[in-house]
C-alpha cells in the first residue's frame, strides 16, 4: 500500500516490488516437471510467500518449465529491479545447485551488469529444517 506526503505525492511502496518501480525481486527457483501439479506446488508456494512476506517474489525453474532462471532474471529486471536475490528450492547439494544455478546466475550477470545480483544456499542447509523434520514427526 502506497501513502502520499502532505503535498499528495505518492511515496514508494510499502510493499517491495509493489508498482512497476520494483527495485528489489526474490526469485525461489525449482527444478520444475514434467508433471504440471508439481510446477503448480511451486507457484503455490511462492505466492504464499509473497503474501506473508510481502516481498516481490516471483517462481523460476532451472528446467521443464517456465519462466527459467535467465527469463526470470530479465523479466524482473525489465519491471525495475536493481537487484535481485535467488532461493534454490532444492534439499541436497549436486550439479544442479554447484553447476548448473551458478553458470545461469553467471550469464544474468552478464546480461545485466548494473543489476545485484545474490543467490542463497539451497534450503537443504538451512537449520529450520531440522525443526519441520521433527514437527512431521510430532504429527
Amino acid at each position: 500500500m502506497s501513502t502520499g506526503d502532505a503535498s499528495g505525492t505518492p511515496s514508494k511502496p510499502a510493499t517491495p516490488g509493489a508498482s512497476a518501480g520494483t527495485q528489489h525481486v526474490v526469485l525461489l527457483i525449482a527444478h520444475g516437471s514434467r508433471a504440471e501439479e508439481s510446477n503448480k506446488n511451486h507457484r503455490r508456494l511462492v505466492a504464499e510467500v509473497a503474501a506473508r512476506s510481502g516481498a516481490e517474489v516471483r517462481a523460476a525453474f532451472l528446467e521443464l518449465a517456465e519462466p527459467s532462471i535467465g527469463d526470470a532474471v530479465d523479466d524482473a529486471v525489465t519491471s525495475g529491479a536493481t537487484s535481485i536475490h535467488l532461493i534454490p528450492h532444492f534439499l541436497g547439494p549436486g550439479r544442479h545447485t554447484t553447476r548448473d544455478i551458478p553458470a545461469a546466475i553467471d550469464e544474468a550477470t552478464q546480461r545485466h551488469p548494473s543489476v545485484v545480483i545474490t543467490v542463497s544456499d539451497h534450503l537443504g542447509t538451512h537449520p529450520a529444517l531440522v525443526d519441520l523434520v521433527l514437527d512431521l514427526l510430532a504429527t
